[in-house]
């Protein structure tokens, strides 16, 4: 399957200085990845990132923007955001492993992406990034009085007037008032 926003690079053109790039999503582009990750509309994405390689990884650093609009997850009304994402990723070789063999990260590899064959995509490796920095709960201004109408609490909110009982409950309560 071919990736909606797709910029290959041949690892063969990249070598131990840095290849600077820009890569931007056009309209059909932008378009596609707002289907695939459930967005309103992306408006805007492009990234500027330096590459280098040393042997058989490949270092991509830079940053991303984009301007999209997501759904409230309360009301369903349009929420927009601006996005600036830095990013430091870096592509290995896909390892040899058997076929029920499982492959494990540590912590400071989880920016690790494999690739297999003579080219990395940036492009998907950039759309990848953005879906990440996406807000998972995105709350339009309305969403606190479309809560309070149906009666249910924010957590937020629940965890802060717990708080506030517990307090008040504080043997030591009547002497802060002092």
């Amino acid at each position: 399957m071919m990736p909606e926003f797709s910029r290959t690079v041949r690892i063969d053109t990249l070598g131990d200085a840095a290849r600077t790039m820009e890569i931007a999503a056009d309209a059909p582009e932008r378009a596609a990845l707002a289907e695939r990750f459930d967005l309103a509309a992306i408006d805007r994405l492009f990234a500027r990132l330096s590459m280098s390689r040393k042997g058989d990884r490949i270092a991509a650093n830079g940053t991303l923007q984009a301007a999209v609009t997501q759904n409230c997850v309360v009301t369903g009304n349009p929420v927009p955001a601006e996005i600036e994402e830095p990013f430091a990723l870096e592509f290995r070789p896909q390892p040899a492993t058997g076929a029920e063999e499982e492959i494990e990260l540590g912590e400071a590899e989880m920016d690790v992406i494999f690739y297999d064959g003579a080219m990395i995509d940036v492009g998907e490796a950039v759309a990848e990034t953005l879906s990440l920095a996406l807000e998972p709960y995105p709350r339009s201004p309305e969403a606190e009085a479309a809560l309070d109408a149906a009666g249910i609490k924010d957590e937020t909110q629940a965890a802060r007037e717990e708080a506030e009982a517990k307090e008040k409950r504080s043997p030591f309560a009547v002497l802060r008032k002092s």
